[in-house]
């Protein structure tokens, strides 16, 4: 049975580490509210954008001179983006996309694809090099407040990539915020852009004549770039929403967690001490018969 001074120390050791959750919640929900803001704030200009973009490509007279919208005849190579946090005490939420970025890795390579690994975040970049993966590209830095100007710098990445011929095709792995206590891991294909083909038949019954200044082609080739930054922008904020999101539910269970050990211990410690006290009447009464 553990002594009294063990169990002293094991409840204040307890003690200090429920004070660090209920500290690491508490600025993981101020963070949390932020990130939810900006990514509530971006999602209506983000679907506008996929909206307009969708318009432009469907009714546009020839799309095959665009390089973001070609599509390939022959997907020979992908390139896989995992989307990761920068740092940890985030439950499942980086092994979640590490994971699912191996598995997508290892489908690709089962059937006859070449893959190029990129990784954005510190967690993923190191869980993917311990697992022995040859990183094409890396950022880190940018889960916790990432900017507009770190989505163009990846977006262009991925483009001159895509352009070059290098890859065929470029899948983001990234976790999509839906609450503080769920999120949902996505695949989506970011290149080539997404368009819906439509027959000439559709054309001709098109209901509305659109007028764009200059002239569409021109509006398209200007804003197929910004389409692939807008949706690497979105990725990394819905990421850093759910990032903490997860860490706040983390350290809200460990810190309940901690207060069922401190009930335990305290208990335990209850008894170990009335045992104690017990065993020294007893010791008292037997001298004081032997008297």
């Amino acid at each position: 049975m553990a002594s009294l001074r063990d169990i002293r120390r094991r409840i204040a050791s307890v003690q200090n580490t429920r004070k660090i959750t209920k500290a690491m919640e508490m600025v993981a929900a101020a963070k949390l509210r932020r990130n939810q803001a900006r990514i509530e704030a971006l999602r209506p200009y983000a679907d506008a954008m996929i909206r307009m973009m969708i318009d432009l490509a469907r009714y546009s007279l020839d799309t095959r001179q665009y390089a973001l919208l070609g599509q390939r005849p022959e997907v020979k190579t992908v390139a896989v983006v995992a989307m990761t946090g920068d740092r940890g005490l985030a439950g499942a939420f980086n092994a979640n996309v590490v994971r699912r970025a191996l598995e997508v890795e290892a489908q690709l390579r089962t059937s006859g694809a070449e893959t190029r690994v990129i990784a954005v975040g510190k967690k993923g970049v190191g869980t993917l090099r311990f697992r022995g993966c040859s990183l094409e590209r890396t950022w880190e830095g940018l889960s916790d407040r990432p900017e507009y100007a770190d989505a163009k710098e990846i977006a262009q990445a991925l483009i001159d990539l895509y352009v070059s011929g290098q890859v065929d095709r470029v899948r983001l792995v990234y976790n999509h915020f839906t609450s503080p206590i769920e999120q949902t891991l996505m695949d989506d294909v970011v290149l080539p852009v997404p368009r819906a083909a439509v027959t000439s038949a559709e054309r001709k019954t098109r209901p509305f004549v659109y007028s764009y200044e200059p002239d569409a082609p021109a509006i398209l080739e200007s804003l197929l770039p910004a389409y692939v930054e807008i949706a690497v922008y979105r990725a990394l904020l819905e990421s850093s929403a759910s990032e903490q999101g997860a860490r706040m539910t983390a350290m809200r269970n460990a810190s309940e967690s901690a207060e069922e050990i401190l009930g335990s211990l305290t208990l335990a410690f209850n008894r170990a001490r009335q045992a104690a006290i017990t065993q020294e009447i007893l010791e008292v009464v037997a001298g004081a018969e032997a008297l």
